[in-house]
């Protein structure tokens, strides 16, 4: 038989999205969340697996009033706003369903539910088996023998499905499907801002609807002067509140016979566009699902890797025809590993321990020094010879500590990816691999995965040598994005930005790195000295002044001496008592001649913490100098107030 599954959009998503929260909530490199479609996605496959249905759509609520809005103003007046974090999520589902080719259907004027109950009617009439995902139970009204409603709900951190036809409707209240219209018609729901009777809850109302059936019937039986059990107050609230009860009813009833001109058969499951699925799993970092649907190519991947031709322990012979063909080419396309990668903040401890060097596939690793020293020197010192690489300002700086002056910036792949998109905030070699090559290379590299791992090395004990095997997969990953990379900063004609200014800049930041800022350490920390002395002095003026000592830094205990020891007066109060910050001590200056010293008196904290001991941690002690790392890779934005 066949199967038309339908889904509400907007309850699915909200689901997820609240069921995916806190720390857990998924977000990308760039900060995009996608915990919500994340979820959405798992609550659909898992449905998917097990109805495997012919026909499929997922129905979304729009912005504009519906016709429930015109008939009651207050319709979900109640409700508040959609979250930011799911709003922005909302363009991403429907983005992911479009590139599966599943049908999403939207109707200004109509909720999701309507168009759910029309084509879930429409279906039924053709003999079709339909299911309904909701989490909304007002779907329950549908249930029919061929309409089975599933109620998606999270027991024991895992996500399960309760599913409701006709009978099982019947056995959980007692009541047809459509006799639960009437319920809502007399117990409003707050959800939806339906008033209903005022006083009359689901048990009350489920009573009254299992003897009567209908509000109807209820109030012919009342204006009859019958329906002698409802009485006193329930039957004064019932009189009073028949116009509330029956248009809440009619706000209640989803409309099965909404204007939707889709036909079932356009809704037929088809194959999903394989290749922008893939574009924006990969966008989105939703890797568990590229591998559950094995998106990737994987022999593709595989013979990529198959490309590298590994030249280890080269003999003097091929290093000299090596270096003769990158003098030819004037260029040099490598790679530096070093005993500390990441350290950025403390970059001169770091060693250069080997280098890779890339010509057309053919991958050179040198890990000795005095080899690189000797073959290479020449070509990392000439700058007619263009460097490319990955983050070139750090190995300016390796380098220079082994006496080599690096020349020749040509091309960096992670300010390339900057330039082509400041958005990000990340631009590793993994992270632009999977970005521009469509290549998650943490499977060939990662200690974690040994049992996926695809090594180009392996030692004695048949484990993958990991330097070796990073280097020479980045290297190759960095020959790839180069020609990409810079097709792109050609599209958005930002070529002169990025050799012009940021790849010369790159260069000038590494030299300043690298030279640092010499500090005389001795004049600091006698500077300090006096500070410390004056500090004192300011302590003990301001403790005369306010007749007591306390603690200075304390914004409660200084906040009570100035305003209720001193009753100066309040400028500005916050939730834990009186703010005592720079701009109320401004607006109190000449009410009393202590707040000048305590103003003083933070100058000079600032200054011995941030100048003084603030420095001195960072002074290299072989050099006497602060070295700084200068951020190429980041975006600073200003709101102007």
């Amino acid at each position: 038989m066949s199967r038309l599954v339908l889904i509400d959009g907007n309850s699915i998503l909200n689901r997820a999205f609240y069921g995916i929260m806190g720390s857990n909530m998924l977000k990308t490199e760039d900060g995009t969340y996608t915990n919500a479609v994340y979820g959405f996605l798992a609550i659909m496959f898992k449905i998917l697996d097990n109805l495997q249905p012919e026909y499929m759509a997922v129905a979304f609520d729009m912005r504009a009033p519906t016709f429930r809005h015109k008939m009651y103003t207050e319709y979900k007046g109640t409700r508040k706003g959609m979250p930011d974090e799911l709003a922005e999520q909302m363009p991403l589902i429907k983005e992911v369903l479009r590139a599966m080719n599943i049908k999403i259907i939207e109707k200004e004027g109509y909720e999701a539910d309507d168009i759910l109950g029309t084509l879930a009617k429409k279906a039924g009439r053709k003999g079709i088996d339909v299911t309904i995902l909701s989490g909304d139970r007002d779907t329950f009204q549908l249930a029919t023998d061929k309409i089975t409603i599933r109620i998606p709900r999270t027991k024991a951190g895992k996500t399960e499905e309760d599913d409701y036809d006709r009978e099982k409707i019947k056995e959980v209240y007692g009541l047809e499907p459509k006799e639960l219209i009437e319920v809502k018609g007399l117990m409003g729901d707050k959800s939806d801002n339906i008033p209903g009777v005022s006083g009359v809850g689901e048990k009350t109302a489920l009573g009254i609807i299992k003897k009567y059936k209908t509000i109807d019937k209820l109030y012919q039986e009342i204006e009859a002067g019958k329906a002698e059990e409802i009485k006193g107050k329930l039957r004064e609230k019932l009189i009073n509140d028949k116009e509330s009860a029956m248009l809440s009813r009619t706000l209640g009833t989803i409309n099965t016979k909404s204007p939707i001109d889709q036909n079932i058969e356009d809704l037929k499951v088809q194959e999903w566009d394989q290749e922008k699925v893939l574009d924006i799993f990969t966008r989105l970092r939703f890797n568990k699902y590229i591998d559950k649907f094995s998106l990737r190519d994987e022999k593709k991947e595989v013979n990529i890797l198959e490309e590298i031709k590994i030249k280890d322990n080269s003999s003097q012979e091929e290093l000299n025809k090596l270096v003769e063909t990158i003098k030819e080419n004037k260029q040099l396309i490598y790679y530096l590993n070093t005993s500390q990668d990441g350290a950025e903040e403390k970059i001169l401890k770091k060693n250069l321990s080997s280098m890779s060097v890339i010509i057309n596939n053919d991958v050179y690793y040198i890990d000795n020094i005095a080899t690189i020293k000797k073959y290479f020197q020449e070509i990392l010192e000439d700058k007619n010879i263009k460097k490319i690489g990955y983050k070139l300002k750090q190995d300016y700086i390796i380098l220079r500590e082994n006496d080599i002056n690096l020349d020749g910036f040509e091309f960096d792949a992670e300010i390339a990816g900057y330039i082509i998109d400041s958005i990000k905030n990340k631009y590793d070699i993994e992270t632009l691999a999977l970005r521009y090559l469509n290549l998650e290379i943490s499977r060939y590299i990662n200690q974690e995965n040994k049992q996926e791992q695809l090594t180009l090395f392996q030692d004695e004990n048949n484990g993958s040598k990991l330097e070796k095997n990073k280097s020479c997969i980045y290297i190759y990953c960095i020959n790839k994005l180069y020609p990409i990379m810079m097709k792109f900063i050609e599209e958005q004609e930002e070529l002169e930005l990025f050799k012009n200014i940021e790849m010369p800049t790159a260069r000038v930041l590494a030299k300043m790195q690298y030279n640092g800022m010499y500090i005389e350490q001795e004049e600091l920390i006698e500077y300090g000295r006096n500070i410390k002395f004056e500090i004192e002095e300011k302590t003990n003026k301001i403790y005369n002044l306010c007749g007591q000592e306390f603690n200075i830094n304390s914004t409660k205990q200084l906040g009570k001496i100035l305003f209720e020891d001193l009753k100066l007066p309040v400028q500005k109060k916050n939730k834990n008592g009186y703010s005592t910050d720079m701009d109320v001590l401004e607006k109190l200056k000449g009410e009393h001649p202590v707040i000048e010293e305590i103003l003083e008196y933070r100058q000079l904290v600032k200054l011995n913490s941030t100048y003084v001991e603030g420095m001195l941690p960072y002074i290299n002690k072989k050099t006497n100098r602060i070295h700084s790392y200068f951020h190429q890779t980041v975006t600073a934005t200003r709101k102007d107030k």
